[in-house]
């Protein structure tokens, strides 16, 4: 560790000594930006590995060959730092997830866009179960990830609306308030606590039940 907090520190800006003339040098201090990749990548795998709760700002800091002063200039929470890690994880997802075929009709677009989304959080669940621990402290507090989160699935969802609204199959006044209560239907499957302790094949028919009659209610003419 001593070696790691010396290199660390060179990396931070000391001078280093020279081979060729026994004198010193100083490199150029890290860029702030990569610091706090640095921060967000040990992090996060410290807490996939061992749980939040059981990760001090200490260890990442150890881990890193830093002072957990220097952790919290960049972080200065614990919480800010699952922020940090939740929203760089629901950039990945969007960039993830395919597009549902344009060539299809609306209906079948919101469905398979839901069913993906689904599926991608199944996978996380199973695969990093102590990602669920950090799922929680996002849905106990209004972190800027959880806003984030649900506007990309408002978003997403009120395009599809748009389309059919252009192509007469939905009929609907404000396609992103249609979105946003849609979206809020849709928590039943697309909500980490909400399908953590689920059978697979209950959740697969209960998504088509809600999508059905999410696009039930948005042909409905008398739906305004």
């Amino acid at each position: 560790m001593a070696i790691a907090s010396k290199t660390m520190a060179i990396g931070c800006g000391e001078k280093a000594p020279s081979p060729s003339d026994g004198g010193s040098v100083r490199r150029p201090r890290r860029k702030a930006e990569e610091t706090r990749e640095d921060i967000l990548n040990i992090a996060e795998s410290l807490f996939r590995a061992r749980g939040y709760s059981s990760v001090a700002i200490a260890d990442i800091a150890a881990a890193l060959g830093m002072s957990p002063a220097n952790v919290f200039k960049h972080f200065h929470t614990k919480t800010s730092l699952i922020d940090a890690i939740s929203s760089r994880h629901i950039e990945s997802l969007a960039h993830r997830l395919a597009r549902p075929d344009p060539g299809k009709a609306p209906p079948e677009r919101l469905l398979c866009m839901v069913e993906q989304l689904m599926e991608s959080h199944l996978r996380d669940l199973k695969d990093n179960p102590h990602v669920f621990e950090m799922i929680l402290l996002t849905t106990r507090q209004e972190l800027e990830c959880g806003l984030h989160y649900r506007a990309m699935v408002a978003a997403d969802i009120a395009s599809i609306i748009e389309d059919g609204m252009r192509q007469g199959i939905y009929h609907v006044e404000d396609s992103l308030r249609s979105a946003h209560t849609a979206a809020m239907a849709l928590s039943c499957v697309l909500h980490p606590v909400m399908i953590a302790n689920e059978k697979p094949d209950i959740l697969a028919t209960r998504c088509r039940e809600v999508v059905d009659l999410i696009n039930a209610a948005l042909q409905n003419p008398l739906v305004r």
